[in-house]
């Protein structure tokens, strides 16, 4: 028997508006009894085909669709196809030069739920976020290493906690060729950072950031700059090389400040323009401001404290905290460079939190730039939540 879900007309709309996710509240019933990982066909309540995807039980969205061409089957051969794609446009969008490490495969954006896939130099590192995704784990292994020429391996970092949401255990470890090294060193706009693709934040490296850092840097000549949330110190390197007067750089873990130092002596500069603090970044940011410490710029580029939509009002809490602190801590004229990786706030929500701790710092801010994830982190017309980084820069009144 066919197995099919049959989703209420309210719902309808979003379907055939191409949107890949159909929430378990959108569901009217279901058809052949599917079974977690199953390819089941989206139909109206009239039976009008919509479109094919992969059913989970377990998860808030129930499909997560694949594709609205009824001519269009689920397999191999589509895994293929979206692949080669994605490894297309990148090759388009982010030249040679520029990098040899970047997002390869983006998840829904790129046709494929639940998969993303970074290369950092003759490494590719998976994530498998999805029941379908799952499904396909080790096709999707080999058709990379068939696509991409000159990969050593592929190593998988599916250790988030969206996976528990999914009704998946964590994993980790080689899904195909050779072990990576304990250190990667990628280059990025004529820079060189180490990478620790087995155990780093996300997949090693915060690959999104690229053209921010470039952009960020074009700014910092001569400045003396707070970098907050710094993790191994990209922001930090390009500030230097942009001719940074100092740079203060903050983050919890002192494992990742080490990693930093170690960047800046990677690309032959020393120390002497640098502080590495190891400290919570709330409470460092308290403390400099009761010592009236001040900069002409600030960074804030925290992890990501809105997972879900129901994290939202925490989260914003937490971003309005750090913006009144950052904004406290500028010199008239300078510059607040503040980030939101958050998808479940976006940046209307955003620059009116930010606009809020303005308020109450008590300083006339205005935005002067709008900053966004690298082109390799491609968001589908289809699919805005893919969106979810977002960037301002920030300028406060020398009145």
């Amino acid at each position: 028997m066919i197995k099919r879900v049959v989703i209420k007309p309210a719902r309808e709309r979003t379907i055939r508006g191409r949107h890949p996710w159909l929430y378990s509240g959108g569901v009217k019933q279901l058809e052949g009894d599917p079974q977690p990982g199953d390819v089941v066909e989206v139909v109206s309540t009239h039976g009008e085909w919509l479109a094919r995807g992969v059913y989970n039980p377990f998860s808030q969205m129930r499909v997560r669709v694949w594709t609205w061409d009824p001519d269009e089957p689920v397999d191999e051969d589509l895994i293929s196809r979206r692949l080669h794609s994605a490894i297309d446009l990148r090759e388009t969008v982010i030249p040679e030069a520029v990098t040899d490490a970047c997002r390869l495969v983006h998840g829904e954006s790129d046709g494929l739920p639940g998969v993303v896939v970074d290369r950092y130099g003759d490494w590719l590192v998976m994530q498998v976020l999805s029941f379908g995704a799952e499904r396909w784990r080790q096709e999707l292994g080999h058709a990379l290493m068939h696509l991409i020429p000159n990969i050593k391996g592929i190593y998988e970092r599916s250790d988030v906690e969206v996976r528990r949401l999914e009704g998946l255990e964590l994993r980790t470890g080689m899904v195909q060729g050779e072990e990576p090294p304990e250190w990667i060193t990628i280059r990025e706009h004529g820079l060189r950072f180490q990478v620790d693709i087995r155990h780093g934040q996300k997949t090693g490296f915060y690959l999104d950031q690229r053209d921010n850092r470039q952009r960020v840097s074009e700014l910092l000549a001569g400045k003396k700059v707070l970098n907050c949330f710094c993790y191994t110190g990209a922001f930090s390197v390009y500030a230097i090389r942009a001719g940074a007067q100092h740079v203060t750089s903050i983050d919890s873990s002192a494992e990742a400040l080490d990693v930093g130092a170690k960047n800046l002596a990677l690309n032959g500069f020393l120390d002497d323009r640098a502080t590495w603090v190891s400290a919570d970044v709330f409470s460092e940011l308290r403390r400099m401001r009761d010592r009236r410490e001040s900069y002409d710029a600030v960074i804030l580029d925290p992890p990501k404290f809105a997972p879900t939509s129901a994290q939202v009002n925490k989260a914003a809490r937490a971003y309005k905290d750090i913006n009144l602190l950052g904004f406290k801590l500028l010199q008239p004229g300078g510059l607040l460079f503040t980030f939101s990786c958050s998808g479940g706030i976006d940046m209307a929500l955003f620059e009116k939190i930010v606009a809020g701790a303005a308020l109450d710092a008590g300083v006339h801010a205005r935005i002067v730039g709008r900053l966004h994830q690298s082109a390799d982190h491609p968001v589908g017309l289809n699919f805005p939540e893919g969106a979810y980084l977002k960037g301002l820069i920030c300028q406060i009144s020398r009145e």
